[in-house]
């Protein structure tokens, strides 16, 4: 990547590929980072969740239902089984995608995106990344490296929902999360996305 900035990265492609097939973009260099064993890790820990890039969502789907139900369900919901096994977490965030449903939901959960590049490493909330449609704070030559989901405090009250024509293998008409912080009885920290 820092020898070639303008190329696109590509894991699954579930999206980049549309852009040639339904776009006609000639991509010119494209580099592949779906085998990279460092961007295909899942971490657990007693902070929570650490999802490499290159993480298909139908290998990250136990490890989030076990954060929160509603994200198990939200996952089981994107796209069709083929879309599943070859999308990545990484890249829906990368693409910054319209239509992407991982990005709400991980906004709602105070995920963090580690970005990394020639120049080291930095890491930011996911709700900063998304600067507008369209635009991400990506610097060029950085690459998504991973996405850090905090486990959800006790008592987090936390709603996931994806609106659709269909139920399944459909593009979201709406996806939202809320996540709320309640201390005695009263809203301390709200989330939504």
């Amino acid at each position: 990547l820092a020898a070639h900035p303008q190329a696109r990265i590509v894991a699954g492609a579930t999206d980049v590929a549309l852009w040639v097939t339904k776009g006609l973009r000639d991509l010119r260099a494209v580099i592949f980072v779906g085998d990279i064993a460092e961007l295909r890790r899942i971490e657990e820990s007693e902070a929570g969740l650490t999802i490499g890039a290159a993480v298909r969502y139908a290998e990250a789907h136990r490890a989030l239902a076990a954060l929160h139900p509603d994200l198990g369900e939200l996952v089981r919901r994107i796209g069709g089984l083929q879309v599943r096994n070859a999308a990545t977490i990484g890249g829906n965030i990368a693409n910054g995608s319209p239509i992407g449903d991982g990005p709400p939901a991980l906004i709602a959960m105070d995920a963090t995106l580690t970005l990394a590049g020639a120049d080291g490493r930095r890491t930011i909330a996911l709700a900063d990344y998304f600067l507008d449609y369209g635009r991400q704070d990506r610097r060029s030559g950085e690459f998504v490296e991973s996405i850090f989901v905090p486990r959800p405090h006790a008592g987090d009250v936390i709603h996931i929902a994806k609106l659709s024509r269909r139920f399944d293998s459909d593009i979201s008409a709406v996806c939202g999360a809320v996540r709320l912080r309640v201390a005695d009885g009263v809203i301390a920290a709200a989330r939504v996305a």
